[in-house]
Order: structure tokens, then sequence, then C-alpha cells
């Protein structure tokens, strides 16, 4: 079959692209951050995208978008996160920190908060407003910041190596994506408001959109409309058409357009927008741009792994991965950028579709189980009082927060309290727990799993219980989730592509927390303050300062 033009003019860019890498490894000397060897880092996380993904797919994948990091980049197959809370903004946060919840602090994407009596956001920030969404939408809504991270990130250090030269933004349709990857000294971290889709900050950041943000707003969220997303043999897959949401009111853009391929185009096109206005790239010291693509995750949740849809989700991202890929050699030079891909967690299979080769798996109901905990609860500690809205938990499964105020009524004080959240837990059909009382002492089984656990451990929040699930047991009672610690949420991909990386398939088992000090050590700069990963050597192109484990299989 011959190739269409545009293939063909592809392919010749990705080549020359090569060719210019090649010959760029000659004349770039050493890597350094202070004088912006190389000019930016990219690193792309993939909202639920399972570390099988692209062996599945790869056969599928065309030259240029992932096979840029799986044929000419370090790929690691086995890379798998050691803690159990396996959610999106513990995983930014282990990315950019090269730390578990234990060190950076995020040990959920959001918590009890026992002075408001609600759950609040991991970047939830009282003391901000959000910039650039319609004052409807607002209302009262807070802003965002980092202010609950316990420890700094890659673009903190990069930020204070060079005096602040480098510049450091974070993009997402999730506020918590885009939030946590940026740190501290961020420029700005964007992401979407939900109903609309425009492009929205904090004053954290700044007091005002930029006008070239503003002006995106004004035109490109309506032509992500009333568009029909196909697969490749021409079939509907689904509708940009305006429709109700499960509320009864009208969807909105994260909801209808987020779940589609169009979600991960309308991101690429705003970081492109992004390069191009705030000149990323072209500064005295190296960028780094976080483009997290929250698409995979929003339906994943609805339709599995293992769905056509999300087949054609992965081959739709390789196709924008390749055109990204295209317009940084355009912008700035393959040879003078690296590229880093991983994801923040994996997802378990639909557990219906898990229990027809009679694995276990269950799709629970987390209100009923919930109500089943708190009632066994109330009977325990207020005999002869309850009522239906008496609440002593707050299930987040498998993660129960508890309310303080409940039990000090009680006369009942946080251990005690927890294990009888615990117990209540495993009647209710877990398979184990562990309290926030027991994790801070580092009363855990000297045991893979028991470490991952202890990993999870975070100060913040209320007091809580982390339920141990079952295999393939998931909190809602249709589509599926990821909040476990066993290898479908934990695999995940890392890939590295730039000219410090020798090409090739390592197959040795290695972690999201060493994406961080790898590229940090490369930079020539400190890493993260609770970094714990290790740098990568068996991957570095100069192999005479590496270790010989690890070896590669171009």
């Amino acid at each position: 079959m011959t190739s269409s033009p545009r293939c063909a003019a592809a392919r010749l860019l990705f080549l020359l692209a090569c060719l210019t890498a090649v010959v760029g490894l000659s004349v770039a000397g050493s890597s350094s951050a202070y004088n912006a060897h190389p000019k930016l880092v990219v690193v792309i996380v993939i909202d639920q995208f399972r570390g099988d993904y692209l062996e599945r797919y790869r056969d599928q994948f065309g030259d240029a978008g992932f096979r840029l990091l799986l044929d000419h980049g370090a790929y690691f197959s086995n890379c798998n996160y050691d803690y159990a809370n396996t959610r999106t903004a513990p995983g930014h946060a282990t990315l950019f920190t090269g730390a578990y919840s234990n060190g950076h602090g995020i040990a959920a994407n959001e918590w009890w908060d026992q002075k408001k009596k609600r759950m609040v956001t991991s970047v939830e920030d009282d003391s901000t407003k959000l910039v650039g969404a319609a004052p409807d939408k607002m209302g009262d809504k807070a802003g965002a910041s980092p202010h609950n991270l316990l420890a700094d990130t890659l673009g903190d250090e990069l930020k204070l190596a060079t005096q602040g030269k480098s510049r450091v933004f974070g993009v997402s349709l999730k506020d918590r994506a885009a939030v946590l990857p940026a740190g501290y000294a961020g420029d700005a971290a964007y992401w979407i408001e939900p109903k609309t889709g425009a492009w929205i900050t904090s004053t954290y950041y700044r007091d005002a959109l930029p006008k070239w943000v503003q002006d995106f707003n004004s035109s490109r969220p309506a032509k992500y409309w009333d568009r029909e997303w196909k697969d490749a043999q021409g079939a509907v897959l689904r509708s940009t058409a305006h429709r109700k949401g499960k509320n009864g009111e009208e969807a909105g853009f994260y909801e209808v357009v987020g779940s589609t391929t169009f979600g991960n185009e309308y991101e690429f096109e705003f970081a492109k927008e992004l390069m191009v206005y705030e000149k990323l790239g072209l500064g005295p010291a190296t960028d780094l741009f976080s483009i997290s693509l929250s698409p995979n995750d929003i339906l994943g949740h609805q339709v599995g792994p293992d769905s056509p849809e999300m087949q054609q989700m992965a081959l739709d991202l390789d196709r924008e991965l390749a055109d990204f890929f295209n317009f940084l050699g355009h912008q700035i030079g393959l040879a003078n950028v690296w590229i880093a891909l991983s994801a923040d967690h994996g997802v378990s299979s639909l557990p219906d579709a898990v229990k027809k080769l009679r694995i276990p798996a269950a799709n629970l109901n987390v209100e009923k189980l919930e109500a089943q905990i708190n009632q066994a609860i109330a009977a325990k500690f207020s005999p002869g009082h309850i009522a239906a809205d008496l609440k002593y938990v707050k299930l987040d499964y498998p993660l129960a927060w508890l309310d303080q105020d409940a039990f000090a009524a009680a006369h009942v004080h946080e251990h005690d309290a927890e294990k009888a959240v615990g117990e209540a837990m495993k009647q209710a059909g877990l398979r184990n727990y562990y309290t926030k009382s027991q994790l801070a002492e580092g009363e855990v089984p000297n045991t893979a799993l028991g470490r991952k656990y202890l990993n999870s451990y975070s100060p913040e929040g209320s007091w809580y219980v982390m339920g141990v699930p079952d295999i393939y047991t998931v909190g809602p009672g249709k589509g599926t989730d990821h909040t476990s610690p066993y290898n479908y949420d934990t695999h995940v991909p890392l890939a590295f592509y730039g000219l410090p990386f020798q090409p090739g398939t390592y197959r040795t088992s290695v972690e999201p927390v060493d994406l961080a000090p790898t590229l940090a050590s490369l930079l020539g700069i400190n890493a993260p303050t609770h970094s714990i990963g290790r740098v990568l050597t068996e991957a570095l192109a100069h192999r005479a300062t590496t270790s010989a484990s690890g070896e590669g299989q171009p």
C-alpha cells in the first residue's frame, strides 16, 4: 500500500529530526540546565495509561508518535508505583517530586477537612481565586495552588538552580494534574473550566489571563462541539453534540469533549499556543513543560481498558503525539529537546469482563457501603441514637475519612476510632486495612504490600483508614476505577527520548520516582528535596560513567 503525501512528508520530517539529533550529539557538549542544554524538557503524563498499552498496540502505532520513544528512546517496560493510593493527584506529585505520599504528602485527590466539615481537593486553596472563568461559573469556588505539597518538585529545583531563568509550566484538563507538576515556583498552571472548556488559572500564578489565552478561549472551544469521533472503519464511537448530563443539566465540555480523542487534540492545541507565546525553549536556561492528558482517564472509567474506544483513543493519541513531536522539531529542533513519558496510574479491567473468566471481581455501590459502615459504627458508639444522617465516615473507596467531631462526641480517640472503622470495613467486605495511626508509627508487616501502604501515608487531612480491596473490586456500581496496590493499577510506562539516552528496551524493575532524579542528574541540578528514586544509568548514552547493569536491548 502506497503512503499518502502527508504520511511521506511526516516520515521525511521525522528522519530529518533524527539526523539532526545525531549531528547534535557531536556538537552539543555536556548537558546543563545553566546553559540551555537541552533548551526544553517536555514531560508527558497520560492519565490512566496502563503499562501494557504500549506493547498491546505497538504494531499499530505509526513511526513518529509513541515509537519515537519506543524505537529511538529508552523505554522501561517494567515500571511500577510502589504504593497503594493509585490516584491522579498522588501520581502526578510522585512523578515530579521523586517521592511517594509519605514524602510529598498528597495521599488522595481529595480528603476530609475537619474545619470545613467537607471534602476538599488536593490543590484547593482559599487564599487564591480562579482566574479566567466567567463569574457565573466561578461562584464562591476557591482557586488552586501546590500549597499542600510537603516536598518541592523538579521544576522548583530547576528554578532554584538557574535563579529563576528557567520557565516552568503545567497544562491539563484537571487542576491537580496541572498544578502539582508545575510545583511551587511554576510560572503558570492552566486547566479548564469544566462547563465551557475555557482555560483558567489561579491568582497564585497571575491576576489575569494573558491575552493569548483570552484569544484562545474566545474561539477554540466552540470548534470541538458537535463532532463525531470515528474508528478506522468510519464507525461513529461518540459524538460531542450537546446533551444532558447525569444530573439532568446540560453536560459540560469536560464530560462531553473530554471523553473523546478531541480532548487530547484540544490540549495539544493549547500546548502549542503556550510554547509559541511564552517562547518556551528559547531562553538562556532549560525550560520545563508538563502536559497531562486527561481524556484517557475520563473515558476509561466508563468503558474499561479493553474496549474498542480505548484502543482507538490510543491510536489517535499516537497520531497526536507524532504531530506534536513534529511541532517541537520545527519550533526548537528535536536535538534541543528531551521528552519523558509516563502515567499517573493504571486501571482495573471491567469487573463484568473479569468475572466471565472466572476471576473474582465486583462492582460495589459506594453509597450503600458507606451507609453500612456508618451503621456499624453508630451501633457500636451511639446505640439508641442511630439516624439516617448520622455520619462518622465519608467513604472514598477504598479510603475512609473519619469525622473527628463525631467520634469526639462519643468520647472515642483516634486509635480506637480508626481501628473500629477498619473492622467495620472488613465486615463490609474489604480484605484488610491500615489506619493512619498505624502508618504514622510504621506499624506494618515487613512485606511488599505493607511497604506500599507505608509509602501511601500522609499527615494531611483528617483521621483515615486505608482499606485493602479484593482484586478487581472497584467502588462504582458501573464502569471501573483505579484504587488498588495491584499491578493493573501500579504498572505504567516510562520512556525517555533525547541525546543522553541510549535507545533500547530495558526490562529491569524501575519506578516512577526515578524520573525526576534521572532528569535532575542529567541537567546538573539537585534532585527534589524528598526524592528517593535512582538515576537510571543503564539507559544513558555515556556508557563509560554508568554501571553495566540493565543493559539495553536495541
